[in-house]
């Protein structure tokens, strides 16, 4: 775990992020980030939740569906 201090950035506040977590994270300047409400707080990450979840749902139908995609996969 690392603390990160809040900054003033124009009328807004941020959080700069040490060089070694951007680097883990392979982040790049104008790339996106998600902030995730969770039950114990707020979790950061660089997947897309709703993508996440979209997938899921796609995986399923696919499983279920086998067959009839084999079919027009010919």
């Amino acid at each position: 775990m690392q603390a990160l201090k809040l900054t003033q950035i124009g009328n807004s506040m941020g959080v700069i992020l040490p060089r070694e977590m951007i680097v883990r994270l392979g982040l790049v300047k104008g790339d996106t980030i998600y902030a995730v409400d969770q039950p114990d707080g707020v979790r950061l990450t660089v997947a897309d939740p709703e993508f996440a979840a979209q997938m899921d749902v796609a995986r399923q139908v696919m499983k279920e569906r086998r067959a009839v995609l084999r079919e027009l996969a010919k």
